[in-house]
């Protein structure tokens, strides 16, 4: 018999054999006779089409998943990864990868963020980005491996433009004094010195610094680019992780008594010492950019700053560049001429007329 019932769940499996005579025996994940009959036959006649005219075999989502997560494995986004992956799998469990269609896909996309103590949100285009981006990959890894044709046409939804945010010196002086736990209070320092990105910073380690040279670096694994690149410290930062590092073991950052990483900084302390000093809509990743707009007004080359934040592309540092007018200042009399003139000849026509 091609499908049995398990006696003790219920469950539908089913045992035939392929066209070129290997045996599948799987379980249909349904109770549903009829259903399981279903699944049975088709997944009969994708194995004669597959073998017979030449089409990509049957896998199921399941299938393509586990190898996708498998091959995903040490990546620094892996996290982000598998909680995609397991929220497609509760939309697309038994599907055969195959046979997920645009529609398919973008109607089963998210479309709130719940959090039990507050009210649902709806999610920014960048986060559905991010979950299209996870199951693009993923059925472009399956075209690679030979189990799909072709991967269907997914939609990339337009973003708002970069948020650039910054306060000058004195306001980011007075923030800091405004946090009321010592470890916030030097994270936060460093941070607007550094330039370092929360989760690099939370996860510096005492192996990570050099004071003698004034230097930290940021492993491969850490960075956002997921290349390895060195900090210069200067006098602030230096200040900050030299005392720390007295007393560090584990981690040069952690929430006093602990040896235990910071996965993030205290938003409510954050938030509080926001509000004390009057600053609105303002984010603790927004010391990085107060950081790179600093450098920009005191104008350090764009190419130099890509390098100092690790970013990827000059793209990325662009966003910055109406901060540093300076390499275009000594360009702007090139066109200069009416200072050039005499006074006689700067008289309007008509008073020698």
């Amino acid at each position: 018999m091609s499908i049995r019932k398990d006696k003790k769940s219920g469950v539908w499996q089913l045992d035939i054999r392929a066209p070129g005579g290997q045996r599948i025996r799987r379980s249909t994940e349904t109770t549903d006779r009829k259903a399981a009959q279903e699944y049975h036959d088709k997944l009969k006649a994708s194995m004669w089409r597959q073998e017979k005219l030449g089409e990509a075999p049957y896998k199921s989502f399941e299938e393509a998943a586990v190898r996708f997560l498998r091959e995903s494995e040490g990546q620094r986004d892996y996290a982000t990864k598998l909680r995609h992956i397991a929220f497609w799998r509760e939309r697309f469990a038994g599907r055969p990868i195959g046979s997920l269609t645009t529609d398919d896909i973008v109607d089963a996309l998210p479309t709130h963020r719940v959090n039990p103590k507050k009210p649902a949100t709806p999610l920014a285009r960048a986060t559905l980005n991010r979950y299209i981006a996870t199951i693009r990959r993923m059925l472009h890894l399956c075209v690679d491996w030979g189990w799909l044709d072709v991967v269907p046409r997914l939609p990339i939804y337009r973003e708002p433009k970069v948020r650039v945010r910054w306060e000058p010196q004195q306001t980011i002086a007075a923030l800091i004094r405004a946090m009321s736990l010592p470890w916030m209070r030097d994270a936060a320092l460093v941070a607007v010195s550094t330039g370092l990105r929360e989760s690099e910073l939370f996860g510096l380690t005492p192996a990570h610094v050099d004071l003698q040279n004034r230097n930290a670096w940021i492993t491969h694994d850490r960075a956002k680019s997921g290349r390895a690149r060195s900090v210069p410290l200067n006098d602030d930062a230096y200040a900050v992780i030299e005392r720390r590092m007295r007393q560090a073991k584990r981690y040069i950052f952690t929430r006093d008594g602990s040896n235990l990483i910071i996965g993030q900084h205290d938003r409510r302390i954050f938030e509080r010492a926001c509000r004390a000093v009057g600053i609105e809509d303002f984010h603790w990743h927004d010391l990085r950019h107060t950081w790179a707009s600093w450098h920009a007004q005191q104008g350090t080359p764009l190419m130099v700053l890509k390098e100092l934040g690790g970013w990827e592309t000059m793209e990325m540092v662009q966003k910055y560049a109406h901060l540093s007018p300076s390499h275009i200042a000594a360009h702007a009399n090139t066109v200069n001429f009416w200072s050039r003139l005499d006074e006689a000849e700067k008289t309007p026509l008509e008073k020698v007329a």
